[in-house]
């Protein structure tokens, strides 16, 4: 288990360190921050000293190998806009993206796992296809366009729910619902499709001809064999649900790190993006570590194969 533990962690490590380097590249070919944070009449001159005094002048591999060597001593650098130390930026905001993503997932566990079982256990009846609509509607509505819509109907008609800012579960509920729909309906339509194709197995045709339950042999013998595709898919999906925070916190105006990196993207502030690059790669990573994890618990075929190649 230690080993197979270590080469998740190397291969975790080695992801991170690409994602931070390609990001670091991308930025410097994106444009000069000076000419989006300096007026637009700033001289060249105004612009060089800008340049020099953040160590922008510097060949690129120059300034990659300061990078590195700042970061393995934890320092991520100052906002080139706040002229504060990025971590204390981001960490300002960041409990709220947790609070907010950790409402959206179990808001996709509390309503995607029942519905893929109610789904697969009710397969080609009323129940499975009004719940694989719904999943596919789900999956094909935009962030964007869901929060809007949720607005104008809890917000501005029912006046049920506020419609931006933080304080209470009510300011949450809103975002987590529209960060979660996407990972929900994800998770109903794999749980289904995972239950069925295990409940054609013939270990449990044989168990019903035991005599046991419908219910004994969805708990006792399908869903823990289910549970690999699901687990694959929720561990992909924490990417796409950090990324899809920026959207929903913009629409909300949520003040969380995803509307902080829109307005750092927008004026290249380049420590401030690396920094938030980092922190979404780094939980990504730590996702699927744990995913992996999971899996050697649930089957250890899987991590004694994985730990010998």
């Amino acid at each position: 288990m230690a080993r197979y533990a270590l080469r998740r962690l190397l291969r975790g490590l080695i992801t991170m360190w690409l994602v931070v380097t390609v990001v670091f590249v991308a930025l410097r070919l994106s444009g000069d921050p000076a000419k989006a944070m300096l007026p637009d009449d700033a001289s060249q001159v105004q612009i060089d000293a800008f340049n020099r005094k953040y160590g922008l002048d510097q060949p690129i591999l120059v300034q990659y190998s300061f990078y590195l060597r700042n970061i393995l001593k934890g320092d991520f650098g100052d906002s080139l806009r706040e002229r504060r130390p990025v971590t204390e930026l981001v960490h300002a905001r960041m409990g709220n993206t947790l609070q907010l993503g950790l409402a959206g997932i179990l808001i996709a566990l509390a309503i995607g796992l029942p519905a893929g079982i109610l789904a697969a256990i009710y397969h080609n009846r009323l129940w499975d296809r009004l719940l694989t609509a719904g999943a596919f509607l789900g999956q094909s509505l935009p962030n964007f366009f869901l929060g809007i819509l949720l607005i104008l109907l809890f917000s501005l008609q029912l006046r049920w729910l506020p419609s931006s800012g933080t304080g209470s579960w009510q300011h949450l509920m809103l975002p987590a619902f529209t960060l979660s729909t996407g990972l929900l309906s994800s998770m109903a339509r794999m749980t289904r499709s995972s239950l069925l194709e295990v409940m054609r197995q013939e270990y449990v045709r044989t168990a019903r001809a035991k005599g046991f339950s419908n219910r004994q042999v969805i708990v006792r013998h399908c869903l823990r064999n289910a549970a690999i595709p699901v687990l694959t898919l929720f561990g992909l999906s924490i990417g796409t649900l950090i990324g899809g925070a920026a959207i929903t916190e913009t629409i909300f105006a949520w003040p969380g790190i995803g509307r902080f990196a829109v307005s750092a993207i927008s004026m290249r502030d380049y420590p401030l993006i690396q920094y938030i690059v980092l922190l979404v790669a780094a939980s990504v990573v730590f996702a699927n570590f744990l995913v992996d994890m999971l899996y050697g618990v649930i089957d250890p075929r899987i991590r004694d194969q994985r730990a010998g190649g």
